[in-house]
């Protein structure tokens, strides 16, 4: 694992020497290449000092490497304007390093220092490179909502630390507290990052600000991030949660409702797919919550469908604005009569979001719904109305977008780009492609 950590050190220099944006691009898709040949067997592997990588962490980082490519392909206009552009991708290597810290930490700690850590480079892509000038109200917003819930995770794992002189990962299997306190301080801080109904006003916010790089990231990982704590923290607490799980089922199904139409209130595209991410985690939430095998291999699929499908949704968003300078659903019609191609993209990646086949979110909304229905049948109307429902704002986007009668001010810009197709297509082909090999993403527990 240290191998990979270096790999990533010495690309830092490359962001400094002449015309290396693509160079830099083209090493991470290298590097995305030979960490997923690396040989993974079920349990921990690959083990250095404190790092080490299971079928949870090694299908995150896969993601996070991922993403971080496509961040910078979709961010050629800051290339081509010179906009700070070195300190842009020393950003994004900073912020890949610590998500690849994050995700392969076995140390508690060390998890809780990078998982924090993730944060800043997410804030600086905000305010530096977002476009209105909310983006500071935003950015304090995310900070505040984040270190607020984290500081309790912080005494929990101190405690932790005290009762048992170990961090590692691994061995905590071997303890269950039982403990109210200790239960809340631990997953508050995951369930804000997820984020939970109830304090998730950080994330529309904040992903309306962001620029497509930052949107991508928020929702492709750092959503991701709340779902892998959670299902490394509940394997030592399995007693209270049996007791106290069932408050944030019932809390996340009916946000998840009310989230979906809220979607249909949307004027904004972006607010409109951020919204739409906070009812999909709200499954992943439940799945996780009701702690059986179903429940946690469709948490861990959902979070990989849907990490690259909202990130395909928001390039698309992007690409909208960086030709109309809108996201407003009432500038954005008739668009079919102008890029027809690129209609056929949004149709492929929102019928992804409201889980189509051969898509993995799919996969993981059957298994999430096998769970919640198991843990208890009364979950079935609200599942039955958040998956209408998602079909319903998906098709609302779409139709609200393609169809109409067009603005005339719009024949004035280009057409896509084969850059851009390659985006889309690169966020499409792993989601539909990934059922070839689903074994892997069902077998790991």
């Amino acid at each position: 694992m240290m191998k990979f950590f270096f790999m990533l050190l010495f690309l830092i220099p490359l962001c400094f020497l002449k015309n290396m944006f693509w160079m830099v691009q083209l090493s991470l898709f290298l590097m995305m290449f030979m960490f997923l040949n690396m040989t993974m067997y079920m349990g921990f592997c690959n083990l250095s000092y404190m790092m080490g990588c299971d079928m949870i962490s090694f299908g995150l980082i896969l993601l996070s490497i991922w993403i971080c490519c496509l961040m910078i392909m979709a961010s050629e206009k800051l290339y081509k304007s010179n906009f700070f552009m070195i300190f842009f991708l020393l950003n994004i290597i900073f912020l890949l390093i610590m998500l690849y810290l994050t995700f392969s930490m076995m140390n508690l700690f060390m998890f809780y220092l990078f998982f924090e850590g993730s944060l800043i480079p997410t804030l600086m892509l905000i305010i530096g490179w977002g476009y209105q000038p909310e983006r500071i109200q935003a950015g304090m917003y995310l900070l505040f909502y984040t270190l607020f819930a984290s500081l309790p995770l912080l005494l929990g794992i101190f405690y932790i630390f005290i009762d048992m002189s170990c961090m590692m990962m691994y061995f905590l299997k071997f303890n269950n507290y039982n403990l109210y306190i200790l239960y809340f301080s631990m997953i508050m801080a995951f369930l804000v990052k997820m984020p939970m109904y109830f304090v998730h006003l950080w994330l529309p916010k904040a992903h309306v600000e962001a620029p497509v790089s930052g949107s991508m990231i928020l929702a492709g990982i750092m959503l991701k991030l709340g779902g892998y704590g959670l299902l490394r923290i509940f394997v030592m607490m399995e007693k209270i949660s049996l007791k106290l799980n069932f408050i944030w089922i019932i809390i996340s199904l009916i946000g998840g409702l009310y989230i979906s139409l809220k979607c249909f209130c949307q004027v904004d595209m972006k607010s409109l797919i951020a919204y739409s991410s906070v009812a999909h985690m709200g499954m992943v939430i439940g799945g996780i919550m009701t702690l059986n095998y179903w429940g946690f291999l469709g948490s861990y699929v959902l979070m990989i469908g849907h990490g690259l499908c909202s990130s395909g949704l928001f390039c698309l968003a992007n690409m909208n604005f960086e030709r109309l300078s809108s996201r407003s659903l009432f500038l954005n019609k008739g668009m079919m009569m102008f890029m027809p191609s690129l209609s056929l993209w949004w149709f492929l990646l929102l019928s992804a979001a409201m889980a189509a086949p051969p898509t993995m979110n799919l996969l993981g909304e059957i298994s999430l719904i096998n769970s919640l229905i198991s843990w208890s049948w009364l979950t079935m109307l609200m599942l039955m109305l958040i998956s209408f429902l998602s079909a319903g704002y998906s098709l609302y986007l779409y139709s609200y977008i393609q169809h109409g009668k067009c603005n005339l001010s719009l024949y004035s810009f280009s057409v896509s780009l084969s850059r851009e197709y390659l985006l889309l297509m690169l966020h499409w082909l792993p989601l539909n492609m990934l059922i070839l090999k689903i074994d892997y993403f069902m077998l790991w527990f």
